[in-house]
């Protein structure tokens, strides 16, 4: 149950019986699987997987979770010409090609170092709760090899971090796919996640 729908429940049982705030909150909020497949949620990063392990790996838990809900990977061309450039300024470009991708209305998520760490179950709520406030996209965007630029980090709504140890960035996609996934059972109460 979401905080919006408990809310909701705690105002009609202050005027209404238990039973009765129950059935009204049953009939008037769609449930959780609607919700979830109302939300558009996609993955974006710079150039393509060069790994074919990885990308294999990538398809499999993309496909698992277009079950459940809408998602794609949105693959940002790689920047041209970076040996001549510094780090921030490779930053800089491509967080230029990022927030040129965005639509107004999307919610941006930073997979970030510096982000807040959450448990399979935790990842899992934080969907729920976004497939009831986001109104237009849930946009993940994994950075180049420097991380983000400062404009990334000012347009950001939010940030989490998937470990405090360090992966590549091609690593992170199927990390992050297959927690996705994850979450999508977990939400379900399918046995794919033990604790």
């Amino acid at each position: 149950m979401t905080l919006i729908q408990l809310h909701y429940l705690i105002v009609i049982a202050e005027t209404n019986s238990l039973n009765k705030a129950a059935e009204q909150l049953y009939v008037s909020q769609p449930s959780l699987t609607s919700a979830i497949k109302e939300l558009e949620k996609e993955l974006m990063v710079i150039g393509k997987t060069s790994a074919r392990y990885l990308q294999e790996g990538i398809d499999n838990y993309v496909k698992r979770t277009n079950y459940y809900m809408p998602f794609d990977i949105r693959y940002i061309p790689d920047i041209k010409s970076t040996k001549a450039m510094t780090e921030e300024k490779q930053k800089e470009k491509e967080g230029e090609l990022f927030l040129n991708a965005l639509t107004p209305g999307d919610v941006l998520v930073l997979l970030d170092e510096r982000g807040k760490e959450m448990t399979s179950r935790e990842f899992a709520s934080y969907i729920d709760r976004k497939s009831v406030t986001v109104s237009k996209r849930l946009v993940f965007v994994v950075g180049g090899p420097y991380g983000f630029s400062p404009a990334m980090y000012e347009r950001a709504d939010d940030k989490i971090s998937l470990s405090k140890m360090t992966f590549s960035h091609e690593m992170v996609r199927l990390f992050f796919v297959e927690q996705t996934y994850r979450a999508m059972t977990i939400l379900r109460g399918e046995p794919y996640h033990h604790d």
